[in-house]
């Protein structure tokens, strides 16, 4: 696991390459490497997990191949035999040494070959140079990208505060962004927060020839057979589990287990404390509020046997929680959870722990939304299920959202799609049944935009790589072969995972309802707490009015609603409209957090 970043038919001071590296570190403390000469430059922040002494990057051959790796590989010992029979050696035993002896045996198509979650940057420089990005089948890594069309250079980096240390990189905002973060958490697509960066998509190869304009070509992921059998699908769905979180507990540093109490991270716990000894961990919130899931967590960790680990996060410390989050984002998440997952990975990584599990993505992969029932329940009877589902992706729903805006602004977004146009109509006019169609939206589009970028950043930010069973491409392409049927049954969601689970966690985790795991924000943001202070702070009227783009009495109009009669929707919004600030003010004004250093 790494960070990595570079240029391409650009040029960049060793100094400015220090700089970037710098500020990704925190990704990758145990080792730094670079590699430059006229027009390339190749740089990593290494994360020690598979051969600590190893993993020495860029991976070259001969200097014609060079290649930037940020993941793991988790088949990576039988490519390398495969790849000695065919006459190659290796230094050592790291996962991204075999990427260039592979991309040399069979060209762009080795991500086939590949099964895990990476980014990679892997510059050819045979004949015409060209450099080749790439991301897994999920998006697990991201990695983000700028193209200056005019001098056809390009520069990358697996975080946007690092990619913005680049010279010359601009820090323009991308003007619809606001109403598109409104619209659904945070911006789907390529299109990020800033006018200049884009982020590479899913199973995506982005290649550059030197002097030409980049093409991106997508992967298709492999699907399985349609899985017709209730009984069936829930035996391949569990030993596909299985068999990948054994996978994922290898490696040569401790690994844990993340436990929110729901029936996801419960079932990895469950299957990872099959291969032995495992610790479990836990956030709640000191005092009480609602949707307190840490007895469900306890009692999943014990009856798999694991150890567990309690973490609380006290309240009075979002404010100074928040700035550290969003810059580690990059961009504005509007969920809260967000500062949760960062003081979790802070007491996993302070426990001596560099990777996790965790029970993402199940939701998406086996229908387990509220909204997706929803949208399956009301497709037979017309289309009314679609404003609805988009609705219910949103921070405010879209009648409310531009009531917040200033009339220029109204003006600027009118007709600009808040969610990209090719995603829209893939949801609402694509081939498949409703469900189908909003679970391949939910996969392509949300995942990982709002998830895994999420999960990716704030579990880095210390030093922590989180794995995701649910994630594996074997998981996924049965996850996708079910018919409606057996993700969504009248009022059960995720059955064929339901059925996965059955007799390997506590019944009282197995028969619960499904409740969101977030922070209750609804019940913190009230007139006095620090929360409070902080969001009145932030959206004062004087900046608001500066800015432009929300309209002050709006958004006094929200802190009265919620002072009076508290609701999700409101303090939503007002959590939302506070982080967007907060990145505006770090990144406009270049802020940097305390505590990160850049060279001299």
């Amino acid at each position: 696991m790494c960070r990595i970043y570079g240029y391409f038919n650009a040029s960049a001071s060793p100094n400015e390459m220090k700089t970037v590296g710098a500020l990704q570190r925190h990704g990758g403390p145990d080792r730094t490497g670079m590699s430059r000469a006229p027009g390339w430059g190749l740089g990593s922040n290494r994360l020690a997990i598979i051969d600590l002494d190893g993993g020495s990057q860029p991976y070259e051959i001969e200097g014609r191949i060079s290649a930037v790796f940020n993941g793991e590989i988790y088949n990576h010992d039988a490519l390398r035999a495969r790849l000695r029979q065919r006459g190659h050696t290796f230094a050592d035993r790291c996962d991204g040494a075999i990427i260039p002896a592979l991309y040399e045996e069979y060209g762009e198509r080795f991500t086939d070959l590949l099964d895990g979650m990476y980014s990679i940057a892997l510059l050819d420089l045979r004949e015409r140079p060209k450099l080749l990005l790439v991301t897994d089948d999920m998006g697990m890594k991201p990695l983000y990208y700028r193209w200056d069309p005019v001098d056809r250079s390009l520069r990358y980096s697996s975080e946007i505060p690092a990619l913005l240390a680049f010279e010359g990189l601009g820090k323009t905002l991308w003007n619809p962004g606001l109403d598109a973060y409104l619209a659904s958490k945070t911006p789907f697509g390529e299109q990020t927060m800033f006018e200049e960066i884009k982020v590479l998509p899913a199973a995506t190869t982005l290649r550059c020839a030197l002097g030409e304009v980049p093409e991106a070509i997508r992967r298709t992921p492999a699907a399985a057979p349609v899985l017709g059998d209730a009984d069936k699908a829930a035996e391949l769905v569990r030993d596909s589990l299985r068999t990948e979180v054994g996978r994922l507990l290898v490696a040569d540093v401790p690994v844990a287990v993340i436990t929110s109490g729901g029936l996801d991270s419960s079932l990895v716990t469950a299957l990872a404390a099959e291969h032995g000894p495992v610790h479990s961990f836990n956030i709640a919130y000191r005092g009480t509020w609602p949707f307190e899931e840490r007895h469900f967590a306890r009692q999943a960790a014990e009856h798999a046997g694991a150890v567990y680990h309690q973490v609380e996060l006290d309240p009075a410390t979002l404010p100074d929680l928040i700035e550290d989050v969003v810059w580690h984002l990059g961009q504005p998440n509007a969920d809260p959870i967000t500062v949760s997952t960062y003081a979790l990975f802070a007491a996993v990584r302070e426990a001596g722990f560099k990777v996790a599990l965790t029970g993402d993505a199940a939701d998406e992969v086996f229908g387990g939304y509220a909204r997706m029932r929803a949208a399956h329940e009301a497709a037979p009877y017309g289309t009314e299920w679609y404003g609805r589902y988009l609705d219910a992706l949103a921070v405010v729903p879209a009648d409310r959202r531009h009531s917040l805006y200033t009339d220029d602004y109204r003006l600027l977004v009118e007709g600009v799609p808040a969610i990209p146009a090719e995603a829209l109509g893939r949801l609402h006019g694509g081939e498949g049944t409703v469900l189908e169609r909003v679970t391949d939206f939910e996969l392509t589009y949300r995942l990982p935009a709002y998830h895994l970028r999420r999960v990716d950043h704030l579990s880095m930010a210390h030093s922590v790589e989180s794995r995701l069973p649910f994630c594996q491409r074997s998981v996924t392409s049965l996850g996708r072969a079910l018919p409606d049927r057996l993700r969504i049954d009248g009022d059960q969601v995720k059955r064929t995972l339901y059925g996965a689970a059955a007799g390997l966690v506590p019944e009282a985790v197995h028969k619960r309802v499904k409740q969101p795991f977030t922070l209750p924000v609804t019940a913190m943001l009230t007139p006095g707490s620090p929360l409070w202070q902080m969001a009145r702070d932030t959206l004062a009227t004087s900046r608001l009015r500066a800015a432009g783009r929300l309209d002050p009495n709006a958004v006094d109009a929200l802190f009265e609603a919620q002072r009076l009669r508290p609701d999700d929707t409101t303090a939503l919004t007002l959590w939302a409209l506070m982080t967007y600030e907060v990145w505006q003010d770090q990144f406009q004004g270049a802020a940097r957090p305390v505590g990160v250093k850049v060279p001299a």
